[in-house]
């Protein structure tokens, strides 16, 4: 059953790719993913996978051509007679959209499950979706992993005491308790105002900071601009040592430089998505979660439970 195992992954990022497999002792599967002159994808897999359970590893982020490539390689496995195909998706990308908030808007996160699904992968493994809900967009089986592992191990080593772990909105509250007991931690929240799809404004800080070092959690940043008002409005509170810990760092141009003027010690993200320098230096620090990703495929391969990961 070992031997039919097979990891392969798209051009989007290779070294999470490997680092898994390197945790599961497996050799990278052969495949060539490339363009033709004009800039279409194409690609081969290079070995016989007939009958093999074959796992392609892509987070779905910007640009397009990674949401492509993963469709494409799927395909070109289950015309290859594997034996299931599942899609893994560190980062579920166009995860925004996942309701109809304003009139003529589309539901992205739906057409791409959609999307998924009819290119052929029978399961998908994918970690700290942007709302629980789209796990409901797809019509085969798929688990949601959490990075809550990795991050809550880093934060109980630095042993910070007085700790109070921050949600940087309401709808991060309930992701926010859960860190905050794992750390036996006290919990408070920012009550925000959108303005822009791109921009909020903050409005009250909600529980009790002063004199406490604060962790604010959350599941992606791109700009840092709301995590950047909230540690200002925390250390307007009284707040002492502010640290960030996200789980997907998409970070936009502008955010080093918005984080780096912001009242933050550390900002700590996973590596999900391909690390970036954005110019913090030791200010940011980038946790691995190829063990977690690891373990995940290793368990949907050998048909045992997950839940023990979500601990």
């Amino acid at each position: 059953m070992v031997d039919s195992l097979r990891v392969f992954t798209g051009t989007a990022h290779p070294e999470l790719a490997k680092e898994i497999c390197r945790y599961l002792k497996v050799d990278e599967g052969a495949a060539d993913v490339s363009r033709f002159p004009d800039g279409e994808i194409t690609v081969k897999i290079s070995e016989n996978v007939r009958g093999c359970d074959i796992f392609i590893v892509q987070p779905t982020s910007a640009p397009g051509d990674n949401l492509l490539e993963l469709l494409i390689m799927i395909d070109a496995a289950r015309r290859s007679s594997a034996r299931r195909v599942t899609a893994v998706i560190p980062y579920f990308g166009y995860a925004r959209q996942d309701r109809k908030d304003q009139p003529r808007v589309p539901i992205s996160s739906k057409l791409v499950a959609n999307l998924i699904t009819t290119a052929g992968a029978e399961r998908v493994l994918t970690m700290d979706l942007h709302s629980s809900q789209i796990q409901g967009f797809f019509d085969i089986p798929l688990d949601h992993l959490f990075a809550a592992p990795v991050l809550i191990d880093y934060f109980q080593e630095k042993r910070i005491e007085n700790l109070t772990v921050v949600a940087p909105d309401v709808g991060s509250l309930k992701m926010a308790r859960a860190y905050a007991k794992r750390l036996g931690a006290s919990l408070a929240v920012v009550d925000k105002r959108r303005t822009r799809a791109d921009d909020t404004e903050v409005m009250n800080v909600i529980g009790e900071v002063d004199g406490r070092n604060i962790v604010i959690f959350d599941d992606v940043m791109s700009t840092g601009r709301t995590i950047a008002r909230a540690a200002t409005a925390l250390r307007a509170q009284g707040a002492k040592s502010i640290y960030v810990g996200v789980t997907h760092g998409g970070f936009a141009p502008s955010a080093g430089k918005i984080l780096g003027e912001a009242p933050i010690e550390e900002v700590v993200v996973t590596d999900s998505l391909p690390p970036r320098d954005i110019g913090l230096g030791d200010k940011h620090r980038v946790l691995t979660v190829s063990r977690l990703l690891g373990e995940g495929i290793r368990r949907i391969h050998e048909e045992r439970s997950l839940s023990s990961l979500f601990v």
